[in-house]
């Protein structure tokens, strides 16, 4: 899943090294936390947050395929 969102984010924003992708695991299941440069935030996010929930229904749906449950979290540097 991480490696799904990281290439979902390098491909929308300007400076794609400066993209971070992180995971960890709760008891509620896998957050993912996606930061970007505070320049790329609106591109990421989208208007009124379409793309952003793009890309957690994406990671969703591959998520149910292997029975898991994912938050993904979007944070600027």
């Amino acid at each position: 899943m991480k490696d799904l969102v990281e290439i979902l984010a390098k491909a929308l924003v300007d400076s794609p090294d400066k993209v971070q992708v992180t995971e960890t695991l709760d008891d509620k299941g896998s957050v993912i936390e996606l930061k970007v440069a505070a320049d790329d935030m609106g591109k990421v996010i989208g208007k009124q947050g379409r793309i952003a929930k793009s890309i957690r229904s994406v990671v969703k749906a591959a998520a149910f395929k292997e029975n898991k449950k994912v938050l993904v979290e979007i944070v600027s540097e």
